[in-house]
């Protein structure tokens, strides 16, 4: 079943999979926990739509969000000057994308109830907005947790942006995911599921990880 992939390409697929993945999901959640602890706890104009907004991207189509980015990176396109396209820089942004809404949206609705019942407490005793969005974050840390899981989960499944932006191109961009779509095309069942195995078990490990972490925090 694997005769068709050396050891050491096998490798990189895995490894390029884990490295873009995992650095797409921390850009998300640098980006997406506090963007949705401060959506939860702050009062500001255009909050209820910055709200809506979120919980609507959540469902962003990977294809048009890897067509947008590549119209932007592209050689005619408005960053095409920083020649992104068809780096893994340019799939850790398309999976970043996707990603973001998803935290933001679940950190959101997480950080809701702790406010609502530690907010005046926190309040009196000087905590501002701002600063209280930390102890938050703590406080709901499952379910924090489970937000970067999820948006975990959307970067490592991540096809159609990946392709686009990506060009599976052979010990440079070619991923799990796109080499499990190759495959397929091609007939070499066996070999797709193969890969589909390795990437269920990364996912499960990844999770279980971090669950168990959680736990003893």
């Amino acid at each position: 079943m694997w005769a068709a992939f050396e050891t050491a390409e096998l490798g990189h697929i895995v490894g390029l999979s884990l490295t873009v993945s995992l650095s797409a999901t921390v850009v998300a959640a640098v980006m997406g926990l506090p963007c949705g602890a401060a959506l939860a706890v702050c009062r500001f104009p255009g909050r209820r739509m910055l709200v809506l907004l979120t919980n609507a991207f959540l469902g962003l189509p990977p294809v048009v969000v890897g067509l947008a980015l590549y119209l932007m990176l592209s050689r005619s396109g408005p960053l095409g000057a920083l020649t992104f396209l068809f780096t893994p820089g340019a799939m850790v942004l398309a999976q970043s994308v996707l990603a973001t809404p998803i935290i933001t949206a679940l950190v959101h609705r997480a950080i809701e109830e702790p406010w609502q019942e530690y907010g005046g407490a926190l309040r009196v005793d000087g905590a501002t907005r701002l600063r209280s969005i930390r102890m938050l974050l703590a406080i709901a840390r499952r379910s924090v947790l489970t937000a970067v899981l999820a948006g975990f989960g959307r970067t490592v499944s991540e096809v159609g942006a990946v392709l686009i932006v990506g060009g599976n191109i052979a010990g440079y961009t070619r991923t799990m995911t796109t080499t499990i779509a190759l495959e397929t095309s091609k007939g070499n069942l066996g070999l797709a599921l193969g890969l589909g195995f390795i990437l269920i078990g990364i996912t499960v490990a990844v999770s279980a990880a971090a669950f168990v972490l959680g736990e003893r925090r």
